[in-house]
């Protein structure tokens, strides 16, 4: 019987920036792919962008472009970071594509025919940045403000007429299912959290916006677009032929496992198998979710500019040790904490000292005492043992996705074979012929055990697997290869080839003078303000103007009262630049103005906007002042600065 297995990331959302998190999963869904893969499996590994929802709308009124051409234009980011992280992913599903459109209307008219979706209204507060309402018992209430529980941010109450999916009706369902099946939902912690959820009682969920346009309409009702999460869920039935290929479906849907972050686990362990419940299909084997990063000791933020640049880690040490540190770590399911350093002594010892050490030892032994010529011989030995041990609990700890089981258990593998050269020390064995079926025994072991760790850590270390496979004489690519059908010992014959250092060792003490001396050069920056979103830089309004007239304000030493000229309207603002301007070096010139700045009153005048200008300072005081102009003076005043 064919064995199949399905394996899903999260469709991240296109206006994030993609980030450690994001390359974290993509990382682990790689690997267990890959694995399944050389375990004898037919894989389909997906993953892809989700493109709805009012932050997209936004963003794109922003840039005067449709949320589509955004949208074409942002999802390369995710793309881009795949190639880079080297990932195997089958196929990249995209929530605007036609295919995965008509699903979600199939779908979504399928449960309202069933009588599942059904018209009425919601009230509630909404998260505006997450686009979801919270339940009540879920808000966080700070200084008499009622706050979203996932993002901090101050919520609205929001009243609106809504389609619901009837999911309470098959609440009772998913528990039972759940009880017969501990594993579906994994860590155990996560499980736990969603049986509790579940006993706690769900109500119906809205499905629907009205005031929203970019998304799915609804079947029959385009005053109405599917709400966000019931479209984006429906993406990983899509991609298997839900519609168009129902072969494909039968195959890949009953084996399929999703990987996730524990802050969207309620999605995908509670609504998303109501509603395959209310489908009639089958419910995900297993639904993994793994924790968050903090960056050494801090919780990963834009504000603290720590958030870790996955290009930038592949650029500063490589793709496969960045791969093997995020794995490796910590327990996966955990929290866990990104430190340079800790990658640094990840490199240093088990990839330079254990894994490398071993390869070039071992090469070097069998070049000066082989003449690079593998030995034959009886290979039978406590290694040989313990790699038939290693490689059962690789597979165990792969099908729990304890992908940090599963490298200890190599590593201690690794590390049993450089004991064995201190023990067997097949220097003192060449010295003596009487001993040379000895040093046969051990060299031929010693290859054995690199041909084995070479192919334990190909679904993590693709590239590094590759180049122990060339300098072992072995022209194979090991991900091509089958566990099942590794012998130890047939590796008996083979011509090695020259030994390369896997892994240069990296100088702690100059690496932390290199840190310090990017820390003094960041210093030097001037500091600026907090980041800002597209959303908030959207809501400044800035356009072409022209002074007209500029008149002293009797009793203010640093204001001008101007006059500009915006085209459709002119407007009077009042600006503190008396000390770096007459008003004849400003009347007549072109300059940048924002708009929409709540009127202020100053020194008895009325300003109405605020003209853009850079500074020098010196102790916080302005020595020098520039106005931002646009370098083509004919460009028709109004026009949108953006």
């Amino acid at each position: 019987m064919e064995k199949t297995f399905y394996i899903t990331t999260p469709i991240y959302y296109v206006n994030d920036i993609p980030h450690i998190g994001h390359a974290y999963t993509t990382i682990a869904c790689d690997t267990i792919a890959r694995y399944k893969r050389m375990k004898g499996y037919d894989v389909h590994f997906l993953t892809g962008t989700d493109e709805h929802g009012q932050k997209i709308q936004t963003a794109a009124q922003a840039q005067g472009i449709t949320p589509q051409q955004l949208v074409d234009k942002i999802h390369m980011n995710f793309k881009d970071l795949w190639r880079v992280l080297n990932i195997s992913n089958d196929d990249f599903i995209r929530t605007t594509e036609d295919r995965h459109i008509r699903v979600v209307q199939a779908m979504f008219k399928k449960l309202m025919d069933k009588g599942d979706i059904y018209k009425g209204t919601y009230s509630g507060y909404y998260c505006v940045p997450d686009e979801t309402y919270v339940p009540e018992n879920a808000i966080i209430e700070r200084d008499g403000k009622k706050l979203c529980p996932d993002c901090g941010r101050e919520l609205t109450i929001m009243e609106e007429e809504s389609y619901f999916f009837r999911g309470s009706k098959y609440v009772p369902e998913l528990i039972k299912y759940y009880e017969e099946n501990v594993k579906s939902v994994m860590p155990r912690v996560r499980y736990n959290e969603i049986m509790s959820f579940l006993k706690g009682g769900v109500r119906d969920q809205s499905v629907s916006r009205t005031s929203l346009k970019w998304g799915i309409p609804v079947p029959g009702d385009e005053k109405h677009v599917i709400y966000v999460w019931f479209d984006a869920l429906i993406n990983y039935a899509t991609a298997v032929g839900y519609l168009d290929d129902p072969e494909m479906f039968a195959k890949y849907w009953p084996n399929v496992r999703h990987m996730v972050g524990k802050d969207i686990i309620r999605f995908h362990c509670v609504i998303w198998p109501l509603m395959l419940l209310a489908l009639g299909l089958p419910l995900p084997v297993e639904v993994v979710a793994h924790g968050w990063w903090t960056v050494d000791g801090e919780k990963m933020s834009k504000t603290r500019k720590n958030v870790v640049d996955p290009v930038k880690m592949v650029r500063d040490y490589g793709l496969d040790p960045f791969r093997y540190f995020l794995l490796r770590e910590v327990p996966f399911g955990n929290d866990g904490d990104f430190s340079e350093l800790a990658l640094v002594g990840r490199i240093n010892s088990d990839l330079a000292n254990d894994l490398g050490n071993l390869l070039n030892r071992t090469l070097q032994m069998i070049k000066s005492y082989r003449n690079n010529i593998v030995p034959s011989c009886d290979a039978s030995s406590e290694l040989s043992e313990m790699a038939e041990k290693t490689l059962s609990r690789v597979d165990e700890a792969m099908n729990n996705f304890t992908y940090d089981e599963a490298l200890k258990a190599i590593w201690e593998f690794i590390s049993r074979a450089n004991k064995f050269i201190d023990e067997t020390m097949p220097w003192k064995l060449a010295k003596d012929e009487s001993q040379s079926a000895k040093l046969d025994f051990v060299l031929l072991n010693l290859y054995e055990a690199l041909r084995l760790s070479a192919l334990l850590i190909a679904p993590t270390m693709p590239d590094t697997a590759k180049r122990i496979f060339t300098q072992l004489g072995l022209d194979a690519e090991p991900l091509t290869m089958n566990y099942d059908s590794f012998r130890w010992g047939d590796g008996a014959g083979t011509t090695t080839r020259k030994a390369e250092v896997l892994f240069p060792r990296i100088d702690i003490e100059e690496w932390k003078k290199a840190r310090e001396a990017k820390k003094e050069e960041a210093a030097m920056k001037p500091e600026g303000l907090p980041e800002i979103a597209i959303d908030d830089f959207a809501k400044v309004e800035m356009r072409v103007a022209r002074i007209t007239k500029c008149e002293e304000i009797p009793r203010s030493k640093k204001l001008y009262k101007l006059e500009v000229d915006l085209g459709y309207e002119k407007r009077t603002v009042c600006s503190g630049i008396k000390a770096f301007f007459t008003p004849e070096e400003l009347v007549g010139k072109t300059v940048i103005l924002v708009t929409n700045l709540k009127p202020v009153k100053l020194c008895g005048v009325d300003s109405n906007g605020m003209i853009l200008a850079a500074s020098v300072k010196h102790d916080g005081v302005a020595e020098q002042l520039t106005l931002l102009t646009p370098d083509d003076k004919n460009i028709p005043l109004g026009s949108r600065v953006s």
